[in-house]
Order: structure tokens, then C-alpha cells, then sequence
């Protein structure tokens, strides 16, 4: 059982410079909400509890203006610098001490998911007891993203990043469960031609002992990567819609904590004078009254 989750949250976001020169990207709002909040949401709806968020050395008074430690919403959240970005493995060795001995999940803070069985899905990829798994989604341009081929009991059989030959259309999305042989694994890994640890070569070593597994988010759910201007905006026009149309918030991470009896109606009511008078404090006040 994964009871643990690391949120990786730094980088240089050159990609969405200017704006990302004074703020880091996963506190740029997607539409109501800053960013984190929705890598976070996921983490919460997979009941994990235990929260690791890695930022950029000197942003981290910035996240705690925001998220100073979870016990707001039920859970527990250390934070960590990271001096310079080393690529997404690196993530498991900085976060060592915080994984112990337990098994972990990866959630980058760039990427939003949603779904209607993802909760579902959520707490099925948690029972995870050796191994890992990664969540893969069918996309329309594989040659940009990490695919992953896999036979018909969802063990992989192939993985590669951005392919120029056609391999297949399922994109390795940034959230992945692993058991605690990662830690070992991304120590012994040597930096790529970009002079990063990859996450490709890490899932590969899992790949090699055949003890890598995926899940497929359907048709009805989505996968978004925040990373670039145009797909922030995207993303923020998608939870817009959604949010809208059907009346619920996406990623509202105090109804998610109610929800899982993480925490009660007086917590609730502290979020709102927190927030104070905005859209946000207004959908707070709906679901305790």
C-alpha cells in the first residue's frame, strides 16, 4: 500500500518565461486555483496522506504563504529544496529520507488529470506492493511525448521517448507508483546527453525485471501538461468549462479532505476567513451549510 507522495514542484519553467522569472509555474492560476492545488487534489483522492512537495531553492516562503503545512486540509506536508533541476529522479533522492522504507507515489506539479473513475483508479494504482506503474493516456501526437507499448494484461512491453517511428499512441503521463527499490534504482542512474537523470531510464530498469505495469485513462478522462503557455491556458479553460457548467469545483482541496473525514466543518470555516471574500470562500460556505 503507497501511503506516501512526492510532488515535484521545481524547475525553470523557461517554457512560460516572463512569467515564471518572479513566480514559480505551479502557483500561476489555472483558472480559480493555483496550479499545485490540483497535483495535490490527486495525492488526497488516492487517500495519500504523507506529502512531500520539492521547490526551487528560495520559493519556499512563497508555498507556505499558501500551503504552510497541510493541517488545514488533514494532511502532511515537509517541503524541500531542490538547488538546480537533475531531472525527475531526482525526486526520489532528495526525497530519501521522507520515503523510508515505504513504497511512494511521483505526481509532477505541472500536470492535471480528471476523470470520472480516476478516483477509483486512484486507489486501485495505491495497493501497489512491488513494482511500479505508470498511468498512460491516448494522445494524437505520440512522437512529442514518452510512449509505452503494452500487451493485452497491461504489462509493458516497450517504452520510448518521443519515437519517430510510429510505436504507439499511449503517452506516459507524470504520475507514476513505485515500490521502495526506486531509491536504490535512481541512485545508480547516470545523467542523459541533456545532463539529467531520466525517468524513462528509471521505469526501464523496472521494465528489465518485468515488473512494470500500467493503467489507461479512458476515454471520458483527461491528462493535461501544463508546461507551455498555450496548454496552461488550455487547462485553465477546460476547469472553467467544467466548473461552470456543472456547479462542483475541480481540485478543491478542503471538500476533498471533508470528504475523507480528514478533517471537520470547523476547519472549513477557518479556510473561509483564510481566503476571505472570493468565488472560492462562497463554494466553502455551500458545503457546510
Amino acid at each position: 500500500m503507497i501511503k506516501k507522495g512526492i510532488i515535484l514542484s521545481g524547475g525553470m519553467g523557461t517554457r512560460m518565461s516572463p512569467l515564471t522569472k518572479a513566480v514559480n509555474k505551479q502557483l500561476l492560476p489555472i483558472y480559480d486555483k493555483p496550479l499545485i492545488f490540483y497535483p495535490l487534489s490527486i495525492l488526497m483522492l488516492a487517500k495519500i496522506k504523507d506529502i512531500l512537495i520539492i521547490v526551487n531553492k528560495g520559493q519556499l516562503s512563497q508555498y507556505k504563504k499558501i500551503i504552510p503545512n497541510g493541517n488545514n486540509i488533514g494532511v502532511n506536508i515537509t517541503y524541500k529544496e531542490q538547488s538546480s533541476p537533475r531531472g525527475l529522479p531526482d525526486a526520489f533522492i532528495l526525497g530519501q529520507k521522507f520515503i523510508g522504507k515505504d513504497n511512494v507515489a511521483l505526481i509532477l506539479g505541472d500536470n492535471f488529470f480528471y476523470g470520472q473513475n480516476l478516483t477509483k483508479q486512484l486507489l486501485n494504482s495505491v495497493k501497489l506492493k512491488k513494482g511500479a506503474k505508470i498511468i498512460l493516456h491516448k494522445v494524437n501526437k505520440p512522437e512529442l511525448y514518452g510512449v509505452a507499448k503494452i500487451d493485452k494484461r497491461k504489462k509493458v512491453i516497450n517504452i520510448k521517448e518521443k519515437p519517430k517511428k510510429f510505436l504507439s499512441d499511449l503517452a506516459i503521463t507524470g504520475l507514476y507508483f513505485f515500490d521502495n527499490n526506486v531509491v536504490n534504482y535512481a541512485k545508480k542512474l547516470k545523467p542523459s546527453k541533456r545532463k539529467e537523470l531520466e525517468i524513462v531510464d528509471l521505469i526501464n530498469k523496472y521494465k528489465k525485471n518485468k515488473k512494470l505495469t500500467a493503467d489507461l485513462i479512458g476515454r471520458g478522462g483527461a491528462w493535461l501538461d501544463s508546461g507551455s503557455i498555450e496548454d496552461f491556458y488550455k487547462t485553465s479553460s477546460f476547469v472553467s468549462a467544467i466548473e461552470n457548467r456543472q456547479g462542483f469545483k475541480i481540485a478543491c482541496l478542503e471538500e476533498i479532505a471533508l470528504n475523507n473525514k480528514w478533517i471537520s466543518k470547523k476547519e472549513v470555516k477557518n479556510a473561509i476567513q483564510f481566503y476571505g471574500n472570493c468565488e472560492y470562500s462562497n463554494y466553502l460556505k455551500k458545503l457546510i451549510d
